[in-house]
């Protein structure tokens, strides 16, 4: 397949020097405590949202006592808003498999496995293409780069376009053969993952940038961002803006600044993190984007004057009620009640009573959902009818409404 090749994509890290096979190089030359020491000192969090440090679930997995261990690139990109991963698997292909055989190397790891999302499957063949150049460049296979006993191989399984499956239990479940649905934790995946084995789940951004920091750094790393958000972020920004497109930005970037990269005109709301992100309105865009402040996997969408953030909300909803997996009743049917009160809302026909308590509910499901699907979808609901009340309700400002509730 013919890849559309994009301009040369410019940032502090991920889009930084860096040669193939570089990072695995590196890598054995320091051997395993001394990756995982440069991993903790860089403070990389994950990047598919959940933020859990990486150096910790490395630590943990190396420390566990089993015959198998194995290392799940999280390539399920479902997020709506999102597609940085598409970028890196497409145009960087080297930084996210280095990062998968330093992963590999660190913590004992024979094999590797790419968990592609579906709707990505026109990528295989040059991914696959992209694996058997490393096996032939000994990167993968058999005692690596000559290293006596290190093998390490990896191949790729497709989801079937389940957004559920973007969290690691469910991810694995599906890689079992199983339906996607979330385990009950503990255990977990460290201890008890694919096969029920010591599994570590990164995202692909994740890895590629492991493979910077083993060559570079922690400290070099930990230079960019905040001292609770280090690094980077690739941020994928679409809506109405001039410059839509994957950006790698430090993370503490305003809203405000990111607005003024991507020549964004008469922006009313900014949503970060995706459908299951908080909107932010104009009064907010000081907002820094890390993972103290608005924090997000990579989505940002941008919303004008000229939209209507009810339809906004409810497009979101829908999204939602449609790829809950029903495992769990908060989730299930929290969903539902939440896009019932917006339909009531169209209508005309709520209560400000009714609708503090689809409130009161969405902030029950934040802490009562088994996973983060349900944990995460009320964010939108909350956010987009506490900052844009007056335009949903029509009200003169004071909380008075000027329709028939």
């Amino acid at each position: 397949m013919e890849i559309e090749k994009t301009n040369k994509r410019t940032g502090p890290v991920i889009f930084s020097e860096y040669s193939r096979s570089e990072g695995i190089k590196k890598a054995l030359e320091m051997g395993r405590e001394d990756i995982l020491f440069e991993l903790k000192g860089s403070g990389l969090k994950g990047r598919g949202g959940a933020g859990f440090p990486t150096a910790t679930k490395w630590m943990l997995t190396a420390a566990a006592n089993a015959d198998k261990k194995f290392i799940v690139c999280n390539a399920d990109e479902g997020e709506p808003g999102t597609f940085k991963d598409r970028i890196l698997l497409l145009e960087y292909p080297h930084l996210v498999f280095d990062g998968m055989v330093i992963a590999g190397f660190t913590i004992g790891a024979k094999t590797g496995i790419v968990y592609l999302r579906g709707e990505y499957e026109y990528m295989l063949s040059d991914l696959e293409e992209y694996l058997m150049k490393m096996h032939q460049s000994n990167l993968l296979g058999k005692n690596i780069l000559g290293r006596q006993g290190f093998d390490f191989d990896i191949s790729i399984r497709l989801g079937s376009g389940a957004y559920v499956c973007g969290e690691e239990t469910a991810l694995i479940e599906s890689l079992e053969g199983y339906r996607g649905e979330p385990r009950n934790r503990p255990p977990y995946p460290v201890n008890t993952g694919y096969m029920g084995y010591p599994t570590v789940v990164n995202n692909v951004e994740t890895l590629a940038s492991v493979s910077h920091i083993v060559v570079k750094g922690g400290g070099w790393f930990k230079k960019h961002g905040t001292d609770k958000s280090t690094g980077s972020k690739l941020f994928s920004v679409s809506g109405d803006c001039n410059k839509p497109g994957v950006y790698e930005l430090p993370w503490g970037t305003s809203v405000k600044e990111l607005l003024e990269i991507v020549d964004a005109k008469n922006t009313k709301a900014v949503q970060v993190g995706g459908a299951s992100g908080t909107c932010i309105p104009k009064t907010q865009f000081n907002r820094v984007l890390a993972y103290e402040d608005a924090a997000t996997g990579g989505s940002i969408m941008i919303f004008n004057e000229s939209r209507n953030m009810l339809k906004v909300l409810k497009n979101f909803m829908e999204f939602f009620v449609e790829e809950s997996c029903g495992q769990c009743t908060p989730c299930r049917v929290g969903n539902t009640k939440l896009l019932e009160g917006i339909e009531k809302i169209e209508r005309r026909e709520f209560t400000f009573a009714h609708i503090n308590n689809l409130k009161e509910l969405g902030r029950t499901m934040q802490v009562a959902s088994k996973c983060g699907l349900g944990q995460s979808s009320p964010n939108s609901f909350i956010s987009i009818l506490e900052n844009f009340k007056e335009e949903i309700f029509h009200t003169d400002g004071k909380g008075q409404s000027n329709g028939k509730a």
